[in-house]
């Protein structure tokens, strides 16, 4: 059976003779008593008894153009959603992202985004490092996911923020200058997320290509408990400024003697069929290209506003990094 024999079954249910189902659906006379003897044919009995007065349905006829009705209402339905996704009156985004830009960025960008399409649906899934995002992207369980740059040829990228290291200290440490020195980082006790966490292997080779080894004393899975134990005079620490916050008053914070940045956006595979809601999604994110992620913090890049500028979003398969 074919979609379009059950509209012409209707369709002359509904007027009872050929040539009006026929002229309704813009088809000749034939070829409607030819879809409905066909199926007639498929079927096995006889849907409509034929005579002057026109056609009228069988008993058997009857109950089956019952279900044809639902069927075409339910594939009706299937292109509403359709419809409804590829457009912006419907649908849903998949963000991937890891915490601290999930924390800081993503809950000012999906409020604007809802203001401006309520109707679209936003899931965030929040992951332990950038890895794990883009292989929920090429995996098909996201839309957009947030990885550090340079990203892989696979994705289409752009610029979001620069997210600094900055070394914090407790509130009792007395620093020689202004400015902290790598023997002063290399000396002091320090608490540490694990080694193997992808964000500290940069920290370990930034500290060795300078000569300096780190003195780690403990190495604590939480970003939060790190902080608060810095806070508490326990050690000292390196992390993304991201990772850190909220960062406590009495935590001393200063830049490294010198700079480590990861560069953050935002992504999407590459070659990918997006829909607008994706598309809408990331000209949010380009309109956040001048607020301040944290005073004074980690700052979203104007160079993403740049980057997207006037262009129309459905260009999004050049690759901007």
């Amino acid at each position: 059976m074919k979609l379009s024999q059950l509209r012409i079954l209707v369709a002359v249910a509904e007027q009872e003779t050929f040539s009006e189902a026929a002229l309704n659906l813009d088809l000749s006379q034939s070829a409607v008593s030819h879809s409905i003897s066909a199926l007639e044919d498929h079927l096995g009995v006889v849907l409509f008894s034929r005579g002057r007065y026109g056609a009228r349905l069988t008993p058997v006829g009857d109950r089956i153009v019952s279900h044809a009705r639902i069927i075409l209402q339910q594939a009706e339905a299937i292109a509403r959603e359709a419809e409804l996704a590829r457009g912006l009156q419907g649908g849903q985004v998949r963000i991937a992202s890891f915490r601290s830009i999930a924390i800081h960025l993503l809950p000012t960008a999906i409020a604007q985004f809802k203001q401006r399409h309520p109707n679209i649906a936003v899931n965030l899934s929040e992951h332990d490092d950038y890895l794990q995002v883009e292989r929920t992207l090429r995996e098909g369980r996201a839309d957009i996911g947030f990885t550090l740059l340079p990203a892989a040829d696979d994705f289409d990228t752009w610029e979001v923020l620069e997210n600094a290291y900055v070394a914090l200290f407790p509130p009792d440490f007395k620093a020689a200058g202004p400015q902290i020195t790598w023997a002063e980082v290399a000396q002091h006790p320090l608490i540490m997320p694990p080694a193997d966490r992808i964000m500290m292997r940069d920290v370990y080779d930034h500290a060795q290509a300078h000569g300096y080894h780190l003195n780690v004393v403990s190495e604590v899975e939480t970003d939060t408990t790190i902080v608060n134990l810095v806070a508490q005079g326990l050690g000292a620490t390196i992390l993304p400024r991201l990772a850190a916050e909220p960062i406590p008053e009495q935590v001393q914070v200063f830049d490294l003697p010198k700079p480590l940045v990861r560069i953050i956006g935002a992504a999407v595979l590459a070659n990918g069929l997006h829909t607008p809601a994706i598309y809408a999604f990331l000209d949010v994110l380009k309109s956040l290209g001048s607020v301040t992620v944290s005073p004074a913090k980690a700052v979203v890049h104007d160079a993403f506003e740049t980057r997207l500028g006037t262009t129309s979003l459905p260009e999004i398969g050049v690759k901007k990094t």
